[in-house]
C-alpha cells in the first residue's frame, strides 16, 4: 500500500515536473493581449487527434461559473497523460484574436482517476426519453410560443446569441441551421415533419426583430423568409429555465461584458415531445442533425 502510494505520489510530481517545464516555451508566445486564468476540474473525454479535453471545471473567479467545456491543448506530451476521471490544474489562456479564442497551458496533473469510483452518468444520455417542460418565448415576428406549437413534428432546439464572436460556437451553430432549414424548406414531407428553434440567451441585446435579420443574414443575400427555422428569446428566467433542462451554461464575461461564455448544446425532440438526441460541442453536422430528426419522426408516428 505504501509503495503504490509514492509511485503515484512520484507519477504525480513528474507529470507536473514536466507540465511546468513544456509549458515554458508555450508561455512565452503567448501575445501579450491574451489574459490567464487558473483553471481547476476533472477530465471528462479526450480527443488525442483534435488536441481538445472536455473537462469539468470549477468556478473560475472573475471569469465564469463552474461548467463542462471542450478546450483545445497546445502541449502535445500532455494528450498521452490526459484520462477521464483525471484531476488536473491548468492556465486557461484566453485571446480573441488568436486562431483558438482561448486553450490550456500548463498542464499538471493533480490527481489519478480513483478506480473505486463508479463512473460518471452520462447527463445527456439520462435526458433521452424525458418529456421537455413546456415554455413560453417570443420568435422573431414577436410572436408568443411554446412547446405545444411544435406537437407533432421533430424540433432540433440550439442555443446562440447575435454578438458570438467565435467560429465554431454560436457561428458554427447557426450556419447548420440555416443549412438545415434551407433543406427543409425545400422538401414539402420534412416541411411538414420538422422545425428548427434557436434560443438566444442574451435577451438584454437579442431583440425579436435583430433576432429575424440574424436568421436571414445566415439564409442568403435576398432572403426575405426563414421557413421551418424560428429564433427566439425571452426573460431571463424563462431561458435559464429552458437552458438548464438541457445542460446548457452561460455567464457573462465579466472582463467583457458583450461576451458571453457558453459551452453548446443542440437537442432533437421527437414528435410526442420527449427528447430524443442530444448533441454536445460542435462536432455534429447538419446530415446528421437531419438523420436524427427523421428518426424521430420514424420512431413516434403521429
Amino acid at each position: 500500500m505504501h509503495l503504490r502510494f509514492l509511485l503515484l505520489s512520484f507519477s504525480v510530481f513528474v507529470v507536473s515536473f514536466v507540465s511546468a517545464c513544456s509549458g515554458t516555451s508555450a508561455t512565452s508566445s503567448t501575445p501579450s493581449n491574451a489574459k490567464r486564468y487558473e483553471l481547476r476540474g476533472k477530465v471528462v473525454s479526450v480527443d488525442k487527434q483534435k488536441k481538445r479535453a472536455t473537462i469539468d471545471h470549477e468556478s473560475i473567479p472573475g471569469f465564469m461559473e463552474a461548467m463542462t467545456m471542450e478546450f483545445p491543448i497546445h502541449e502535445d506530451w500532455v494528450r498521452n497523460e490526459l484520462k477521464p476521471g483525471v484531476e488536473v490544474r491548468a492556465d486557461l489562456v484566453v485571446d480573441h484574436s488568436a486562431k483558438d479564442p482561448y486553450w490550456l497551458e500548463n498542464i499538471g496533473i493533480v490527481a489519478a482517476p480513483d478506480p473505486n469510483l463508479p463512473p460518471q452518468a452520462n447527463k445527456d444520455a439520462a435526458l433521452v426519453g424525458k418529456a421537455v417542460p413546456d415554455f413560453s418565448l417570443t420568435n422573431q415576428d414577436a410572436k408568443r410560443i411554446s412547446m405545444k406549437d411544435f406537437h407533432g413534428r421533430a424540433l432540433a432546439i440550439t442555443f446562440i446569441y447575435e454578438r458570438c464572436p467565435l467560429p465554431d460556437y454560436c457561428i458554427r451553430m447557426s450556419t447548420n441551421f440555416s443549412e438545415a432549414a434551407s433543406k427543409i424548406n425545400g422538401d414539402p414531407e420534412l416541411k411538414k415533419t420538422t422545425a428548427l428553434l434557436s434560443i438566444s440567451f442574451d435577451p438584454e441585446n437579442d431583440t425579436p426583430s435583430k433576432l429575424k435579420a440574424y436568421g436571414l443574414g445566415y439564409m442568403g443575400k435576398g432572403a426575405t423568409e426563414l421557413g421551418a427555422w424560428q429564433l427566439a428569446v425571452g426573460t431571463d428566467k424563462q431561458i435559464r429555465d429552458v437552458a438548464d433542462f438541457f445542460g446548457l451554461r452561460y455567464e457573462i464575461d465579466q472582463n467583457d461584458k458583450t461576451q458571453i461564455i457558453h459551452n453548446l448544446k443542440t437537442a432533437v425532440i421527437a414528435p410526442d415531445g420527449t427528447v430524443s438526441k442530444i448533441f454536445s460541442g460542435n462536432r455534429w453536422t447538419t446530415a446528421e442533425l437531419l438523420a436524427e430528426m427523421q428518426k424521430a419522426v420514424e420512431n413516434h408516428p403521429n
